[in-house]
C-alpha cells in the first residue's frame, strides 16, 4: 500500500494540542534565540560594509588596522593629492578629504555608562562631498575654523541633542550645526567637525587617513602604481567598502560563534523534547500502529508518518520563532566594536536567506528529535500492538 498521507501526520499532531503547543513553544524559543543570532551578525556586516564605497579609498599608514592608529603626515597627503587617477571637482581640486579621527568618552544621558563615540575632524569641501550617503537632516554643515559639529542621527538620539545644542569634549563646548543621517551606515554613530580644530583641540601633529575619489573604475590600478613607486609614501591603501567590512569582521564573528554556540547548547534540550513528545504519541497510538500494520502499510510507511509528524511539529516552531524574531527588526542595538575601541549603533536585519536557514534548522531538530520515535514504531510487531 501508498504511504500515509501528510493530512494524517497533520491531524496527529493537532489531536495532541496540548503536548504539541508545549513541545513547539521550547523549539520556537531556541529558533528566536538562533534567529536573532544571525539577525544581530547580519545587521553589523551590513551597517559597516554600507558605510564606504568601492569609488572611494582609504589610505593609512602602513600596518594600521583602523584610523585610529593610523598617521598620515601633512607632506604626505599634499604629495597624495598629486597623484594621478582622483577625481576632480568642479575648480579641478583633487577630490582628497584630509580626516583625522578620535575617540571621545561621552556620558550616556540618564545612564550610569559611557560610550567610546568616534569624533572624525572632517574635509569641509571634500568628505561630503564623496560620501553622498551621508544627508543633512536638520542645520547644516560646521564652517571650517569654527568649534561646530555635524552629528549623526545615532549620536543624536542617544545624546539627546539637537541643532543649536552644546556638547563639551576635547575640553571645549561645540555647538551643534546641524545633524545628518547616513542611511543606518556606521557614520550614523560619529561626530564630524572640522578637521583642523580637531587637530588643534587634541594636538595631533598629522592626520589620521586620507580618503580619495577615484576618477573612474580603471583609476584603482593608476593610483595604486603611483602611490608604491613614490618612497616618501610608506602609505597603504584599500578600497573604502573593503576597509568598513572588515571592521566589523571579528565582531560579527565573536558575535556569531557565542550565538551558535548558546543554540546548540539549547537545541539539545528541545531535541529531547520533541523525542519525548514524539515516544508519548507512539506509546499512546500503539494499537493504531497495529492497525495499519495489519492493513498493510509497510514498517517504511510508519517511519515516513512519523518522521512528517517531526518535520511538521519543526517547521510549526521555527514559523512560530521567525515571526517573533522579525520584530526585532525595529530595535537598535549599541555596542562597542572590539577592532576599533568605538561605539556603533545598528538594527537586526532579517534576510531571505537567514529565513532559509532558521526554518531549516527547526526541521532539523524535529527530525533529529522524530527519528529514535519513528523507528520504535516501525519495530512494534503487528501482534503485540493490537494487545496493547
Amino acid at each position: 500500500m501508498s504511504g500515509l498521507s501528510i493530512s494524517y501526520a497533520a491531524r496527529n499532531l493537532m489531536a495532541r494540542r496540548l503536548t504539541t503547543s508545549l513541545t513547539a513553544f521550547g523549539m520556537a524559543l531556541v529558533v528566536f534565540v538562533f534567529a536573532a543570532v544571525l539577525m544581530m551578525s547580519e545587521g553589523l556586516r551590513q551597517t559597516l560594509a554600507g558605510t564606504g564605497s568601492d569609488d572611494n579609498l582609504v589610505i593609512l599608514r602602513d600596518g594600521a588596522q583602523t584610523e585610529v592608529q593610523s598617521l598620515v603626515e601633512r607632506a604626505q597627503a599634499s604629495l597624495l593629492a598629486s597623484l594621478p587617477g582622483l577625481a576632480t571637482d568642479a575648480a579641478g581640486e583633487p577630490l582628497l578629504a584630509r580626516e583625522t579621527v578620535v575617540l571621545v568618552n561621552l556620558p550616556k544621558p540618564g545612564e550610569q555608562a559611557s560610550a567610546n563615540v568616534p569624533v572624525r575632524g572632517a574635509d569641509a569641501r571634500v568628505s561630503l562631498a564623496i560620501r553622498p550617503q551621508v544627508h543633512i537632516q536638520s542645520g547644516r554643515a560646521f564652517r571650517p575654523g569654527a568649534a561646530e559639529i555635524l552629528v549623526g542621527s545615532a549620536v543624536a538620539r542617544g545624546q539627546g541633542l539637537a541643532v543649536g545644542g552644546t556638547l563639551r569634549f576635547g575640553l571645549r563646548d561645540w555647538t551643534v550645526a546641524g545633524i545628518f543621517d547616513a542611511g543606518g551606515s556606521g557614520f550614523d554613530s560619529e561626530i564630524w567637525a572640522d578637521s583642523e580644530q580637531i587637530m588643534q583641540t587634541f594636538r595631533r601633529p598629522a592626520y589620521s587617513s586620507a580618503v580619495a575619489r577615484l576618477r573612474d573604475a580603471g583609476s584603482y590600478a593608476v593610483f595604486e602604481r603611483a602611490l608604491e613607486a613614490e618612497p616618501r609614501l610608506n602609505l597603504t591603501l584599500k578600497r573604502e567598502a573593503t576597509f568598513y567590512a572588515e571592521q566589523s569582521r571579528a565582531l560579527a564573528t565573536f558575535i556569531g560563534v557565542l550565538g551558535k554556540t548558546i543554540t546548540v547548547i539549547f537545541s539539545i534540550g528541545a531535541i529531547i523534547g520533541a523525542a519525548i513528545t514524539m515516544y508519548a504519541a507512539v506509546a499512546s497510538r500503539t494499537r493504531e500502529i497495529g492497525s495499519l500494520r495489519a492493513l498493510g502499510f509497510q514498517r517504511s510507511a510508519i517511519v515516513r508518518a512519523f518522521m512528517q509528524e517531526a518535520v511538521l511539529l519543526g517547521l510549526f516552531a521555527g514559523v512560530a520563532g521567525l515571526v517573533a524574531a522579525s520584530a526585532l527588526q525595529w530595535v537598535e542595538i549599541s555596542t562597542t566594536n572590539f577592532q576599533t575601541f568605538s561605539e556603533i549603533v545598528f538594527s537586526l536585519v532579517l534576510t531571505p536567506a537567514i529565513a532559509l536557514e532558521v526554518l531549516g534548522f527547526a526541521v532539523l531538530m524535529g527530525v533529529l528529535g522524530g527519528t529514535l520515535p519513528a523507528l520504535r514504531a516501525a519495530r512494534l510487531e503487528i501482534v503485540d500492538a493490537l494487545r496493547a
